[in-house]
Formats: C-alpha cells, sequence, structure tokens
C-alpha cells in the first residue's frame, strides 16, 4: 500500500483552516499536517478533547485525515537565546514579558501541552523545532572553546528532557526537523543531539532533505543512518547550483528569490533533491508513515505548485518488492 500523501499547513495560516483544508482536498491529499499556529490546531484550545474532535469532524468534511502536529514556532524558543524576532512567532501567552529566562521555561511548558494536544487528537507525532544556544557559533572565529559547543548539546538536553519524559509516557514521540538554527542541522550535529540525550527513546527526526542537500549533506545516508529515528518525513524540494554564485551556502543577506544564491527552495520535482533515491532508502528502512509536503516556491503559484506537488508525491512513491526479482527462476515457485 503507498503511504498517506498529507500538506503541512505551516505555509498556510494566512487561511482559516476550513478553507485550507478544502483547498487540501481539491488538491489531492488524503490528509492534512496540522499547524499549530494561525487557526489550524490551537494547543490551548486542544488541552479540551472536544475541540480535537471538532477538528478531526472539520477534516473529514473534506474526506480528510491528520497523522502528526506541528508547533516549529514554540519549539525554536525552547533553547534560542531569545530576542525581538521571536515575539513575531510566539502566541502572546508564551512571549508574555518578553523576559528571555521566562520565555524560554514558557516555550518548554507549551511543548508539553502540545503533546497533551496530540494525544487529545488521536495522533502520535510532534514535529517541531528545538532552537540552539550555539548557533551563533556556527563559524569559529573568534574560536570556539569546544566545551561551550558541549555546554550547549548539555543545555539542549537539560531543557528538552523534561518535555521528551512527557512524552514517553504519553506514547507520544518529539521529531525534530534537522534545519540550519537547529541544535541539529546534519549527521554530525544530529548524532550529537541523540547522544546529548541519552538516544531517549522519544527523540527522533522530521526528515526534510532540502535542509540538508544544498549544505552539502548526504541526505539518503541520512535516512540509513537514523532509520529508527525517522519518525515523520517532510517532503520538500531544493535548488543548489552546480556552478559558483555570488551568494553561497550562508546566503549572503540576501532574500529568497534573488537569482545570484547558491541555493533556493523549489516544488517538488523542480528542485536537485534525488526523490527516488529517498524512497527506495525509506523502503528500505521500512518507513510507513505519511510522507508531508511542505510547500515553499516563491516564483511559483503556491495552489498551482500544492497540486503538482500532491501528483509529484504519488508518481515517486512505490511499495517495496515483498520477493526477490529472480526468485521466479526458481522451480520451487513456479
Amino acid at each position: 500500500m503507498a503511504r498517506r500523501v498529507t500538506l503541512f499547513t505551516g505555509q498556510w495560516a494566512d487561511l482559516p483552516l476550513d478553507t485550507m483544508a478544502q483547498k487540501a482536498s481539491e488538491f489531492g491529499y488524503d490528509g492534512i499536517e496540522l499547524a499549530c499556529w494561525g487557526d489550524h490546531f490551537e494547543v490551548d484550545k486542544a488541552q479540551d478533547k472536544a475541540y480535537c474532535d471538532r477538528r478531526h469532524q472539520l477534516l473529514a468534511k473534506y474526506g480528510l485525515k491528520t497523522w502528526a502536529i506541528s508547533n516549529h514556532l514554540v519549539g525554536q524558543a525552547v533553547c534560542d537565546k531569545i530576542d525581538a524576532r521571536h515575539k513575531s512567532i510566539l502566541p502572546a501567552y508564551v512571549w508574555g514579558d518578553g523576559n528571555p529566562g521566562d520565555v524560554q521555561k514558557r516555550a518548554q511548558e507549551e511543548m508539553i501541552r502540545t503533546g497533551i494536544a496530540a494525544k487529545n487528537l488521536g495522533v502520535s507525532v510532534v514535529n517541531g523545532f528545538t532552537g540552539s544556544s550555539i548557533w551563533p557559533y556556527l563559524y569559529s572565529f573568534p574560536p570556539v572553546p569546544p566545551d561551550w559547543i558541549e555546554q550547549g548539546f548539555a543545555d539542549f538536553a537539560t531543557r528538552f528532557k523534561p518535555i521528551l519524559d512527557e512524552y514517553h509516557a504519553m506514547g507520544i514521540k518529539f521529531a525534530l526537523e534537522v534545519h540550519p538554527t537547529e541544535i541539529a542541522f546534519d549527521i554530525a550535529s544530529a548524532r550529537r543531539a541523540l547522544k546529548a540525550v541519552n538516544h531517549h527513546p522519544a527523540f527522533g527526526f522530521n526528515y526534510d532533505p532540502s535542509h540538508l542537500g544544498y549544505q552539502g549533506v548526504d541526505y539518503v545516508k541520512f535516512i540509513y543512518e537514523f532509520s529508527d529515528r525517522i519518525f515523520h518525513v517532510h517532503m520538500k524540494d531544493a535548488y543548489w547550483a552546480d556552478t559558483p554564485r555570488e551568494a553561497g551556502v550562508f546566503g549572503g543577506h540576501t532574500n529568497f528569490g534573488d537569482p545570484t544564491r547558491f541555493w533556493e527552495f523549489r516544488s517538488l520535482g523542480r528542485g536537485s533533491v534525488d526523490f527516488e533515491e529517498i524512497i527506495r532508502a525509506l523502503n528500505q528502512v521500512k518507513y510507513n508513515g505519511p510522507l508531508s509536503v511542505e510547500w515553499e516556491d516563491i516564483r511559483m503559484n503556491r495552489e498551482a505548485g500544492a497540486a503538482e506537488a500532491a501528483h509529484f508525491v504519488r508518481s515517486v512513491d512505490f511499495e517495496p518488492s515483498d520477493i526477490a526479482f529472480d526468485a521466479a527462476f526458481d522451480k520451487s515457485n513456479q
């Protein structure tokens, strides 16, 4: 059976969920991955199971289901060094008075409530970010003492273990989207993040190749390396140039859409990601969860792109073989 194809609603939070769900159904999706912002899935309201039941009813009206929720924005504030930028992405009750330590604490508490909301909704995966106290030290100049980096991973473990413990008790998994600005942004840092939380059973990854490819990270190897920790999959494409550009991997402080950039997010099938090898790897590690389209392409109409992306995912996904291709040559099988 082919995997379910869903649409992440994070980039559609300007639309009411009812409108978004209708469009997702018309685009050809099986379901949606609910973002915890806009009115799509409100964590404070979802502490009441009746709210979650109404969300299911709304989706069912359009023939849709959900298998995961995502709270990237609040998760970012758990480990980040908080500044004025976070006010624009956080619920007012999490931002509060803006005191950095208090914001981090409230974000941690909100992520625990997100797990409760997921349980009330009947899903077992919460996707999200962690933030990172050491991302500003990515390029080590002035030289960064190694123990500062160790302290950053220890800080992540201290702040996220209480969340993970609560999730484990509820049967919920937290899937970090490995991504620049997070505690894990490539294979090496993902390995280190796992070690920091002692390979906590509730901690794994929301696999998204688009954030790995343009960095030069082997995004197919990531699947094999963390085969038992792929809790969810984002299907998202990116283009990166095969010749030098004016703005490199770090972007040169240019805006998305600038033709001088080395890389850019693109609609599925229009970038550089090799989805054939990704599907083969996911089959090999027996990932059976949803393939969730996270659609971003600044130069393309999003409705046309989202509809095209649903078709693309179905065209590249395929079931693994349950028999060796040459088994029919064996007389005992004839």
